[in-house]
């Protein structure tokens, strides 16, 4: 019977203990997950369903959400303000920096953007017309890394390591999106449309292989 009554004790203990490391799981979770997109372009499917030739294209970045506020993107002067959070430009996401890599030369907006690995922002100042930035500023894996090269989100952002700007067309659309998101429409082999889309607001730009 002792027996018995220890198991359950063990067993009461290993729940208990679960339960707690679920609960400081569940605190420690950040409130944008992260997100991952990806396209290619320039290859082509065998005649045995096989894609090859095709350039790959990563974008990562965290993800807020809405949780349920309204005109995130404010309105007049105030416009953008909001998402910046202090800083000099939007991240074009959440927490750590977001990048933007390509394995081929690309041309973004009839800009060219040579194949590396980019950080990427947004300049808001326009509310139709928003200024897509690529960079070299590395990327900080906490907000106190202390790296004069790498950001953490667009804090200390400053215009040195800028490579490519080009015009992003945005619009107000008709439903709100509550979870940020960034991707791809309309491709073809050669390109289509980069888009970045949250609540009302979609923004798009063209994005294709250079020749």
């Amino acid at each position: 019977m002792r027996s018995v009554v220890k198991g359950l004790d063990i067993a009461a203990v290993v729940v208990a203990a679960g339960m707690i490391v679920s609960e400081v799981a569940a605190q420690n979770r950040l409130l944008s997950t992260r997100g991952h997109t990806a396209t290619q372009l320039g290859g082509s499917y065998n005649d045995e369903g096989r894609y090859e030739g095709g350039y790959w294209i990563d974008i990562h970045y965290g993800r807020p959400i809405l949780r349920a506020r309204q005109g995130i993107f404010g309105e007049g002067e105030q416009y953008g303000r909001r998402i910046y959070a202090g800083a000099p430009l939007w991240r074009v996401g959440a927490d750590q920096t977001t990048t933007f890599t390509t394995e081929a030369d690309l041309l973004i907006g009839g800009q060219r953007l040579n194949a590396g690995e980019y950080t990427m922002f947004a300049d808001l100042a326009d509310p139709t017309a928003w200024r897509l930035i690529f960079t070299t500023w590395g990327v900080k894996q906490t907000f106190t890394e202390d790296n004069p090269n790498a950001l953490w989100g667009a804090y200390g952002y400053d215009d040195s390591k800028d490579v490519l700007r080009t015009t992003m067309s945005v619009e107000t659309v008709d439903w709100s999106l509550d979870q940020l998101q960034v991707g791809f429409l309309d491709m073809t082999q050669q390109g289509g449309t980069f888009y970045v889309n949250w609540d009302n607001q979609l923004a798009t730009v063209p994005i294709e292989l250079a020749n």
